[in-house]
């Protein structure tokens, strides 16, 4: 302990550091961490001591696929819903995804229109994804140089006309461009082609929007991709990987020095098609959940190394565009709130540590866009952390998220892991349903 500046003392039996989960006191300056101590280490005069008992401190989680739709589309979602669902959930760091809103963030000028929105009412710390689409790729690197943290781009129809998706010539030219510049491009892979030839047919059933999304489109356009990004040398990352037979591919890419990571989303982890009900909008998504054989490779994807880390992508929308309809419905699941839970409960049964979690939902999301000061829980990181009760189960009301519309596809299901605090920069900003006024920080990439 530096002596002087250290202002809290956080105690628990289990703190969870990269070295692994041990007893231990987190010594807390300046919003910063100092120290990670013994547990049995004396409390100087003057600081504030806060014991956990046998909760574990973790870090604060990094959400790096969260669609907040701020700016001009906040009956959907907003800054001050999304980051207090976030906080309530553990999270301390989310990044904005660039579509939804209006204006997307596909120019400075609209990414300073987004921070001006964020700037008050940001509960945890806010960083923003630029878009990529077909007509800005001269606006790429001015929205690097102003602090985005890599472009995302869809190579299928996004859904919202504002954003369009790139062929694969414009793809290679907006790649090209920001691997001249060392930035990251992250991909919504599923291949129009693909998706166009699958039978599409209206209607509740589930079974007929699964056969609408099929596995080749991820795998076709997670192909192409790799084979960009080998040609380029560029840095890439799939987004949301739903099917597991593009883990080989992949892993391949990855023995062979592709610049290339991979997410997954807590939905394709515990949920699978075979409970989906007919008419359960609510489970809709792009791509979809499948099944639960292909659920199980996926954990095996997390578990080698082939899949580098677990957000969110909340996307979320109002109430009303959730119709009975699978072909018409928005598709977006909402899980801000929900997610370490989610994941925890699924984790813990198969045989997988909360060391794992952070990892997953922590350290390498944070890695993944260069947040050095998030992620662990070691010293000269931000104090940023989450106090979950690992065996403590309560089942989900949606009455009691966060979230703008509360529609969730884990109504009713029971979770264990109850995050029983959050602290940004060492100051407890979520507990019990009660938040502080947001205190959150606008992000920019290291320059």
């Amino acid at each position: 302990m530096s002596g002087a500046d250290v202002n809290l003392l956080l105690r628990s039996t289990r703190v969870v550091t990269p070295e692994g989960t041990r007893p231990a006191a987190v010594a807390v300056a300046g919003g910063t961490i100092d120290a990670v101590l013994p547990y049995e280490t004396e409390v100087p005069a003057g600081v504030r001591m806060e014991d956990f008992g046998d909760d574990v401190l973790l870090p604060g989680l990094v959400d790096t696929h969260v669609h907040v739709n701020d700016p001009g589309r906040t009956e959907w979602e907003g800054f001050w819903t999304a980051t207090r669902a976030a906080a309530a959930g553990g999270i301390t760091t989310l990044l904005d995804m660039p579509l939804n809103s209006l204006p997307p963030t596909t120019t400075v000028g609209h990414l300073r229109t987004k921070q001006q929105v964020a700037a008050t009412r940001a509960h945890i710390d806010t960083g923003f994804w630029g878009g990529a689409i077909p007509a800005n790729v001269k606006d790429l690197r001015p929205l690097y140089e102003a602090g985005v943290f890599g472009f995302k781009c869809f190579l299928s129809p996004s859904g919202v006309e504002e954003f369009p998706e790139l062929d694969q010539e414009q793809l290679a030219r907006s790649m090209a461009e920001i691997a001249g510049f060392g930035g990251l491009l992250i991909v919504h892979a599923e291949d129009p082609h693909h998706l166009a030839a699958a039978p599409q047919r209206s209607g509740p059933a589930y079974a007929d929007f699964l056969a609408s999304r099929p596995r080749d489109a991820e795998n076709t356009a997670i192909e192409g991709l790799i084979a960009h990004a080998a040609r380029l040398n560029a840095r890439i990352h799939v987004l949301h990987l739903s099917s597991s037979d593009a883990l080989p591919l992949i892993a391949a890419a990855k023995r062979d020095g592709v610049r290339v990571t991979v997410e997954s989303c807590p939905h394709f982890l515990t949920l699978t098609a075979e409970e989906v009900p007919d008419g359960a909008t609510e489970f809709k998504c792009c791509p979809p959940i499948r099944e639960a054989a292909n659920q199980d490779a996926l954990w095996g994807g997390l578990a080698d190394g082939t899949i580098d880390c677990i957000v969110s992508d909340h996307s979320p929308c109002t109430t009303d565009l959730k119709t009975p309809d699978f072909a018409s419905a928005w598709g977006g699941i909402s899980s801000l709130q929900l997610g370490l839970p989610a994941v925890w409960t699924e984790a813990r049964r198969r045989g997988h540590a909360l060391d794992d979690v952070v990892r997953w939902m922590s350290a390498a999301p944070a890695a993944l866009a260069g947040l050095a000061r998030k992620g662990a829980i070691e010293a000269g990181r931000d104090a940023d952390f989450a106090v979950l009760a690992p065996d403590e189960t309560f089942t989900v009301d949606p009455a009691e998220l966060f979230h703008r519309n509360q529609v969730t596809a884990y109504a009713g299901k029971t979770l264990h892991g109850v995050v029983k605090s959050t602290w940004l920069r060492g100051r407890r900003i979520a507990a019990d349903g009660v938040f502080t006024e947001p205190t959150g920080r606008l992000l920019e990439r290291d320059h």
